[in-house]
């Protein structure tokens, strides 16, 4: 098989590409954490506890989103991954708007559980998409872009969510962020072009597709994955935390209004969160093009400073003083997506690549997205009857500091990575020789 030229799409047909998914990953965002504004309200409507709100912003939703990317993105790996992302935000964006018009707990879970099963299909294969668009060098600068959606997502999420339940409620709310994402799904089937595999290393796919287990064997053997993947899981957690239950803190503590929290948090997880994904990318491609090891180390570092932040972002006297004390933290916090995901892509061949993604986000969503918001609901609860309404206040508190066991692993991914990345370049360069 004839390895596919480099050239075969223009720079404006990369842009193009990456653009759409940016669009495609704010979407995913914007359905995803509109729940966390929109928590108060629905605690008062359906009378729900912390607990319940927390397994549905977090395990309700994870334990599917997890689990199903990893058969979902094996297809990926094989079939056509644009029309695979057309059809799953046309799913998850159908059950956004559905959730509506939920009337209890049960119903509202159900409506959560199908957006996770839409947004499993998302991610995966487009980190695959994007890295056969883009060479090694550029990688980890173009999945910063398409991380973006994250920070953009939250922000116009937390914004619109946020004055649509003061104006209209929050069933509205769900409707009018829900319907949009089933006309993009069209722009996605029939103006995205499917890149061949291995386009952007002028490699082509050699050898037998992976299984799944082959493929989680693979990478977990490799250390430098073990570690980032765990860093990456730690940082996930306490980021979720904040997302899903930063609201709330805002509400209780602070006695803030749902279209006030909705803008200035909205802005800061939107503006200062997406400088943070965009500079830690830029800063790991140019560290890491002199010395790979900095690939991860620029991300424990990040890690370490922004702890002592974050402590001060929960005992501050004011709501003020909190959101400007919050900004740093939300920015270095954010270092680790670009880099994580695009080392991910160099240490998978290239038979693996939308698979390894979905191992890395299973990892990072089962404990980040599936424990943050949960333990977090679960330690204010428990902690209500010394705290009071404070209580939220304190268990953010307790899990900012899992940042340092994040950095850890981090530091220790570096150490490792190197060897692991040249490892898989010569198996795969053995692979084409024979």
């Amino acid at each position: 098989m004839t390895p596919s030229p480099p050239g075969l799409f223009s720079e404006a047909t990369r842009r193009y590409a990456l653009g759409v998914l940016i669009v495609v990953y704010t979407f995913n965002f914007i359905d995803r954490q509109i729940l966390s504004i929109l928590m108060e309200p629905i605690k008062a409507d359906l009378g729900l506890s912390d607990t319940q709100l927390g397994l549905l912003s977090g395990f309700a939703f994870a334990a599917f989103y997890a689990t199903l990317g990893i058969p979902i993105a094996s297809y990926a790996d094989r079939g056509n991954r644009r029309n695979l992302i057309a059809g799953a935000l046309a799913i998850w964006s159908a059950m956004t708007a559905l959730s509506g018009l939920a009337n209890n707990f049960w119903q509202l879970l159900l409506a959560r559980i199908g957006v996770g099963v839409g947004e499993a299909g998302c991610s995966p294969p487009a980190h695959s998409m994007i890295a056969d668009y883009y060479p090694a060098e550029r990688r980890a600068t173009a999945l910063g872009l398409y991380a973006l959606g994250i920070p953009f997502g939250i922000l116009f999420g937390f914004v619109a969510g946020g004055w649509l339940n003061e104006f209209f409620g929050w069933r509205t709310a769900f409707f009018v962020v829900g319907i949009p994402g089933i006309v993009l799904a069209l722009v996605v089937r029939y103006t995205v072009a499917e890149p061949p595999r291995g386009l952007s290393e002028g490699r082509s796919l050699t050898g037998e597709r992976s299984s799944i287990a082959a493929t989680f064997v693979y990478m977990w053997n490799k250390r430098a994955f073990r570690h980032l993947a765990i860093g990456g899981a730690l940082t996930a957690f306490v980021g979720y935390g904040i997302t899903s239950w930063m609201p709330s803190f805002l509400a209780r503590s602070h006695g803030m209004s749902t279209g006030e929290i909705g803008t200035w948090l909205g802005l800061i997880l939107g503006i200062p969160g997406g400088i943070g994904i965009v500079a830690g990318g830029w800063l790991a491609d140019r560290l890491g093009a002199r010395d790979p090891r900095w690939y991860m180390w620029i991300v424990a570092i990040a890690l370490v400073v922004c702890v002592p932040l974050s402590v001060g972002v929960y005992l501050a006297p004011t709501a003020g003083l909190a959101l400007l004390l919050l900004c740093i933290p939300v920015a270095l916090g954010n270092f680790y997506q670009a880099t994580t995901f695009a080392q991910v892509q160099g240490l998978a061949p290239l038979r693996m690549r939308a698979v390894a993604a979905a191992v890395l986000l299973f990892i990072l969503n089962l404990i980040g997205l599936g424990l943050g918001p949960t333990v977090t609901g679960n330690l204010s609860d428990l902690l209500a009857p010394t705290f009071g309404h404070e209580s939220l206040r304190y268990a953010l508190l307790l899990c900012a500091l899992v940042n340092l066991w994040a950095g850890w692993h981090y530091w220790r991914a570096g150490h490792f990575l190197r060897e692991d990345l040249s490892a898989t370049l010569a198996e795969e360069n053995r692979n084409n020789a024979g």
